[in-house]
């Protein structure tokens, strides 16, 4: 809730059961920046739960299908935001990568000025041989390189409009393609299978607009959840979720976690920040990607998960903020009260057997730390 707030100035936040309903007039670009979320979805519907009758499941098959057919014109007008959202983010994608390449413009450049000097001497060849040729034939040969010209000097064009085509499903809602993917939970998921509920809501869609199901490709994915506290309908924004971050090679704690730990932590400008048990550099990264102007030690004994942490750190490009260290957590190589911000996902249960060395492990942290120095406040998360 805080974080769409400050990056992207939703107003009418409201959590419910694990979600964050906002609203914004921010696009896809700034969307994508959300750290804290893990998908992201546009909203069509959210109304009451399902009513679970003792009478049968006929009442409730009834009510889901009213999520389609009770308005469908929020259907229409959420696929066209929808549509519309995709297309904007296309072009600012096609913007964005045209202003950064001026090599590549440079070279289309060049391109179009010999394309329309071949046209020109094509075109004199041409009217010097008027006479040897048929005006149909020249006709057609001034077609042919015409076309040529006009395929040249409009490829940038053709090839953006390629692209939007891609991120838009079709010009007519009727083409569209889906499918359901469903959450039940509560008394509806004792009721009713995910299966069951997919079946029913894609049946309603079909006779109400005609889109075609398609399980493994499709342009549009609806997404239903349905338990004892709402009744939820949206569209996933980009298939791949937020949590999904493409600077990391590896994924090791959870991204979403990762950035909420760091930014609990309050990091400022100039501090140290440890990671004692890095793993695979989760936590580093996503604090290294947030607050810049920092620096960050890692360490860790795992040959592999060190390993691990150095391939994420070359993919993210953060080689020179990072430092890694072979080393024990409880014998850190390190001098005492060197460390601003401690942060880490302290392993424990039975499996890595922590339990009576986990004083030690927090002394030797504590160690490290600063307890107050040039109005830096220290933390250990």
């Amino acid at each position: 809730m805080r974080e769409v707030r400050a990056r992207v100035a939703a107003t009418q936040v409201e959590y419910v059961s694990g979600k964050v309903f906002f609203t914004t007039c921010s696009d896809l670009s700034m969307l994508k920046k959300l750290k804290s979320a893990e998908r992201l979805f546009l909203l069509i519907k959210k109304q009451f739960p399902l009513t679970v009758s003792s009478a049968g499941k006929g009442k409730m098959l009834n009510e889901m299908q009213g999520l389609i057919n009770d308005d469908p014109g929020s259907w229409l007008n959420a696929i066209s935001l929808w549509k519309s959202l995709l297309e904007l983010d296309a072009k600012n994608e096609k913007l964005s990568q045209g202003s950064s390449h001026p090599l590549k413009r440079k070279v289309e450049e060049n391109e179009t000025i010999i394309a329309k000097k071949f046209k020109t001497e094509q075109m004199q060849e041409i009217k010097e041989n008027k006479d040897c040729h048929p005006g149909k034939r020249i006709g057609e040969e001034t077609l042919q390189q015409e076309d040529f010209i006009t395929k040249t000097e409009n490829f940038q064009e053709e090839e953006f409009r390629n692209d939007v085509e891609k991120a838009i499903v079709g010009h007519n809602q009727k083409d569209l393609t889906f499918r359901v993917s469903c959450r039940c939970s509560g008394a509806v998921g004792k009721t009713f299978t995910a299966q069951e509920v997919g079946r029913v809501i894609g049946i309603a869609l079909m006779k109400q607009f005609g889109w075609k199901a398609d399980l493994r490709n499709p342009d549009l994915e609806i997404f239903i959840h349905l338990n004892d506290i709402y009744s939820v309908v949206g569209i996933p924004f980009f298939r791949v979720p937020l949590a999904n971050r493409a600077y990391i090679q590896t994924a090791g704690l959870r991204s979403t976690i990762a950035w909420a730990m760091a930014s609990l932590a309050e990091i400022q400008a100039g501090a140290l920040v440890l990671d004692p048990m890095c793993g695979l550099g989760t936590i580093l990264l996503e604090a290294a990607k947030e607050w810049p102007d920092v620096y960050y030690v890692g360490a860790d004994v795992s040959d592999s998960q060190l390993l691990g942490a150095c391939e994420n750190l070359k993919a993210a490009g953060l080689e020179d903020r990072i430092e890694l260290l072979k080393a024990s957590v409880i014998e850190l190589p390190l001098p005492s009260e060197s460390v601003n911000i401690i942060i880490s996902d302290i392993p424990f249960g039975k499996k890595f057997k922590l339990g009576k060395d986990i004083k030690s492990i927090l002394q030797e942290m504590e160690s490290k730390e600063q307890c107050y120095k040039n109005g830096m406040a220290s933390e250990v998360l």
